[in-house]
């Protein structure tokens, strides 16, 4: 059993960091703010400047109270997406194509069967899901997967019953299918998260080749989104393009390159999502419905080969910029607000696992900015791919070579 414990900080740094943290100029990035240093220290990729002070490498800080990150269990296959059950254990698709059932201590059941079959290439398979507020009394999950169709794969939803026997889920349907299909493998995006009004949340990526990354601009594709529908795959009341001939009436925001991670705030309800840069310029977003976030006509980030973006501009009229962005990439996934009491300090910070950047990325937003980042588990060498809230306060995070952890005291 793997176990890592945090470095005790006291509490005379941890005040000292907070009051540093909500002063006057609370974006200020120089390490004397808080006594340390922005987490990056790599350079960047390119030479592009932030649009405002605080968008990118602001300042650190640490956890004071202890805790631990320990090694549930390491035999899942390729985990994707966690989500917690009301009796404390969890839900967790794999992205060959199963589902499993963890207990909080990481005991896990047999394959549960029943779910449509998945194009597992690429980044594609069973990818984010989400357990319905009653699931106690109607047992509904929903679920995002890459679908195989005779013109190519795409990014679909589906529902189902877990069965009383947790065996298998029943009556599987799939409500939702982002269009057009492409052959292609990479850049599905995926997640799935449930607003306050019952409606489901979706995001897509715009399948990263050449051939298709302008359809993040276009109102008539359901690539690059951000997606709002009812959990019978109809777009949702009050959607920003509803009437308009010209666009699909499901879109919430466009302009995204791979939107991996969706999350509402518990207090504000605000939704937020990041999104995959391509070489450099990883996002964070708050997203207002109807809003461009500009991929891929403004950008952090430059082609993987080195060359420039489209026009090599970061800031355009009528497109939203990140409120934050990290360049070198941390390739983030999943994303919770942690609202627990395990850990006090951690109350309404946002907590992003991170695939290349191996780590687990704490962030303190105040007035919707970024205003501290923490990198966490960055010494177990793990692309962490998802990540949620325990019953018992607890975060729980499941990584690419098959590990569940929990993070907390």
């Amino acid at each position: 059993m793997n176990k890592i414990l945090s470095p005790f900080i006291s509490c005379i740094a941890l005040v000292f960091t907070v009051s540093c943290v909500n002063a006057s100029d609370p974006n200020a990035t120089s390490k004397s703010d808080t006594g340390v240093a922005p987490v990056e220290t790599k350079s960047p990729n390119s030479n592009y400047k932030p649009a405002f002070v605080g968008q990118t490498r602001i300042v650190g800080v640490k956890t004071a109270a202890a805790y631990e990150g320990k090694v549930l269990s390491s035999d899942l296959k390729s985990p994707w997406g966690i989500a917690s059950l009301p009796d404390g254990r969890f839900l967790i698709t794999e992205k060959k194509g199963n589902m499993r059932i963890a207990s909080s201590s990481g005991a896990l059941s047999e394959p549960i069967t029943g779910l449509p079959a998945v194009n597992s290439g690429g980044q594609g398979g069973l990818l984010g899901l989400a357990v319905d507020p009653s699931f106690a009394q109607n047992r509904m999950v929903y679920w995002v997967f890459s679908e195989n169709t005779s013109e190519g794969s795409l990014t679909s939803v589906a529902k189902g019953t877990l069965s009383a026997d947790e065996k298998k889920i029943e009556n599987a349907t799939v409500i939702y299918r982002a269009t057009p299909a492409y052959k292609g493998t990479l850049h599905y995006g995926g997640r799935v998260v449930i607003d306050k009004s019952g409606n489901l949340i979706i995001s897509t990526g715009e399948r990263s080749d050449l051939a298709t990354r302008l359809q993040a601009q276009q109102l008539n594709s359901g690539l690059g989104k951000v997606i709002r529908i009812t959990k019978d795959g109809k777009p949702a009341s009050g959607n920003p393009f509803s009437g308009n001939a010209n666009a699909k009436p499901e879109l919430y925001s466009y302009g995204h390159r791979n939107v991996q991670g969706l999350a509402l705030n518990p207090v504000t309800g605000d939704l937020w999502e990041h999104e995959f840069g391509p070489r450099g310029g990883d996002e964070l977003n708050l997203v207002s419905p109807g809003k461009n976030y500009g991929w891929p006509t403004i950008t952090y980030g430059i082609e993987y080969s080195g060359e420039k973006v489209g026009e090599a501009i970061t800031q355009k009229q009528g497109m939203e910029q990140p409120v934050y962005y990290w360049d070198p990439v941390v390739s983030p996934s999943g994303m919770t607000f942690y609202t627990g009491n395990n850990m006090p300090e951690w109350k309404n910070n946002l907590f992003i696992s991170c695939l290349s950047g191996q780590h687990i990325a704490r962030l303190i937003i105040r007035n919707n900015k970024v205003v501290g980042e923490e990198r966490l588990l960055g010494k177990e060498g793990q692309r962490f791919r998802d990540i949620t809230q325990g019953s018992d306060g607890a975060l729980y995070a499941v990584t690419d070579n098959g590990r569940l952890y929990r993070i907390g005291k």
